[in-house]
């Protein structure tokens, strides 16, 4: 019995999501059989699968920098050199994936910019148990600021 195309598809869909290493492996196998159309079909959705995972990646590193400048801003008495590294380490992880994926770039960021700022918001309100009126965030806050403690 002969999938259709849609059936195709729906299947390499379903393996790309549950795991990418069956499905590179599933490719193979097909490739093997000689099947180069439906091999063709089952790396699109790995290439897409894998681009999806890199993008959530790289959300939740913005989101965990996000929250620690704004937990930053609004507690200065709790400045810490653990958020000072978490900032400086969710930032290098973000420039790592960029690397890795050129496509992950400042328009990719600025798409989901507000969500994340909101998102970071309200983790921050549950990390400090205070509430936290709506704010922006500049790139140049998130990105570029130095955040360095001040020693008295």
């Amino acid at each position: 019995m002969s999938l259709t195309d849609k059936q195709r598809a729906v299947h390499w869909q379903e393996l790309a999501q549950e795991s990418h290493y069956h499905t590179a492996v599933a490719i193979r196998d097909v490739l093997q059989e000689g099947n180069v159309d439906d091999a063709t079909t089952g790396l699109e959705e790995l290439i897409d699968a894998l681009s999806r995972s890199e993008r959530r990646a790289l959300e939740s590193h913005l989101k965990r920098l996000m929250m620690h400048v704004i937990k930053w801003k609004i507690q200065p008495g709790y400045r810490s050199r653990s958020w000072r590294s978490t900032i400086l380490s969710a930032r290098q992880e973000i420039a790592r994936l960029q690397r890795r994926m050129p496509s992950l770039n400042r328009r990719v960021i600025e798409e989901d910019w507000d969500e994340l700022v909101e998102l970071a918001r309200l983790a921050a309100e549950g990390e400090t148990n205070l509430d936290i009126p709506l704010l922006t965030l500049t790139w140049q806050e998130v990105f570029e600021d130095e955040y360095t403690l001040e020693h008295a």
